[in-house]
């Protein structure tokens, strides 16, 4: 018999400790009960009947299967690859040349070392950035929770997730005009929305669907650039000659991903409460797994994409930017199929980091606000798509120009400043 009840709980942290819930259940009951916060909000948990001697409803401690753990890290390691860890690697190969792998150390230091840390240390915390900043007070880490979360989510990356998809996938087919974006973005932010209001079916729509096919589509493109390199390795511009790992790990700082960590950890623990999970320490370790996983997919795939972008001086101007490295080798390699499969990918990676930052705001600003999850996610999403409505138009993959540019103008000079406070 499925059923839902109303039950008042103990939580600290998000993570139940006790509860009592009305009516009595028959030895078979399975459902789902409403737990009362301390707000007044509710949130669905599972419950699973186990009568102690006493007659009280207890939960029984549920553990991840193998399925849900691998899942998760696909979930995780999806909702950090953005159309820009994509297309920072190969424009950073290019320019390195016969210094690509040292300048790979440096990258790989920052853009896939530090952001690991971050979901472990969030781990340890249970998953929010707020309780991570809780050494330098209260109120100032609950401030700097909110700088962080408006940061990478409806003030810049998630409206640059559509920005990018379009200047990558559909400009080229629509032309770069205003009236195309807008209604392009309207079609993007209402797949975010829709799939954003049931954050307890992510490692179901992510990380058993949208991931499996980003991954398919990565490892395709990851060995293909191993196995048919476009050309050989370039030479390095003189920045990358006289300091390779220094430009290297600069790069990676670029790709904001510690920020994205910060954001994302609350959004990898509540996926693996929604399988049942309450215990604190199951949900250490499955975060720390999930995150170890996603490293790992992080640093194999930038390994091959250096290698593309080393291996493409043949195809494009040393000076060109990632979209256009790639655009040139999927062309040369796999023909007119090739941007296809490029603009499906950079979708779906788009997609599904756009849905990660509004699950994680949304969670996040629920707790603040007298505003409901879902209410919020709404909110979140259409501030979302105005907020690439002003600007120029984009134009053909310049990721300094168009809409994108104009987001990125803004965005820049503060969330510069900004990060080294965060990692701090």
């Amino acid at each position: 018999m499925q059923s839902q009840t109303d039950c008042f709980c103990v939580v600290i942290q998000k993570t139940i400790l006790s509860h009592a819930c009305s009516g009595a259940y028959p030895a078979d009951f399975s459902g789902n009960h409403r737990c009362i916060l301390p707000q007044g909000k509710t949130r669905y948990f599972p419950f699973v009947n186990n009568t102690t001697s006493t007659g009280s409803n207890e939960f029984m401690t549920h553990q991840l299967k193998s399925r849900d753990i691998i899942a998760l890290g696909f979930m995780t390691f999806a909702l950090f690859v953005g159309a820009g860890n994509i297309i920072f690697p190969p424009m950073v190969g290019l320019q390195a040349g016969e210094h690509v792998w040292t300048a790979a150390i440096g990258f790989l230091i920052t853009a896939v070392g530090l952001p690991v840390l971050t979901v472990v240390a969030l781990a340890k915390v249970g998953g929010g950035v707020e309780s991570l900043s809780t050494p330098i007070g209260k109120v100032a880490g609950i401030l700097l929770a909110v700088v962080c979360y408006l940061a990478v989510g409806p003030l810049f990356a998630t409206p640059r997730t559509a920005t990018v998809s379009f200047e990558v996938g559909i400009a080229p087919l629509t032309g770069d005009g205003a009236m195309p974006l807008m209604i392009y973005s309207v079609i993007y932010f209402a797949l975010v929305i829709l799939v954003s209001l049931y954050p307890g079916k992510l490692l179901d729509t992510v990380g058993n669907f949208l991931a499996p096919l980003k991954i398919i589509a990565l490892i395709i493109l990851s060995v293909a650039a191993i196995i048919w390199p476009a050309g050989s390795i370039s030479n390095a511009l003189e920045a990358y000659r006289t300091a390779p790992f220094s430009n290297g790990f600069v790069n990676g700082y670029l790709t904001m991903d510690t920020l994205g960590a910060m954001v994302f950890g609350i959004v990898i623990v509540n996926a693996a409460r929604s399988r049942g999970v309450t215990e604190a320490r199951l949900l250490t370790r499955y975060t720390v797994w999930a995150g170890l996983m996603a490293g790992v997919g992080l640093t194999l795939l930038y390994l091959a994409l250096f290698r593309l972008g080393s291996d493409s001086a043949t195809l494009v101007d040393q000076s060109a930017n990632g979209a256009a490295i790639l655009h040139a080798y999927v062309q040369h390699t796999f023909g007119g199929a090739g941007s296809f499969m490029l603009a499906a990918l950079i979708f779906i990676a788009c997609l599904v980091t756009a849905v990660g930052l509004t699950c994680a705001c949304a969670e996040f600003f629920a707790q603040y606000l007298p505003l409901s999850y879902r209410a919020l996610v709404f909110i979140l999403g259409i501030f979302s798509d105005g907020g690439l409505q002003p600007g120029a138009e984009p134009s053909d993959s310049d990721f300094d120009s168009g809409a994108d540019g104009y987001l990125s103008a803004m965005y820049r000079p503060g969330g510069l400043k900004l990060y080294p406070q965060l990692v701090a």
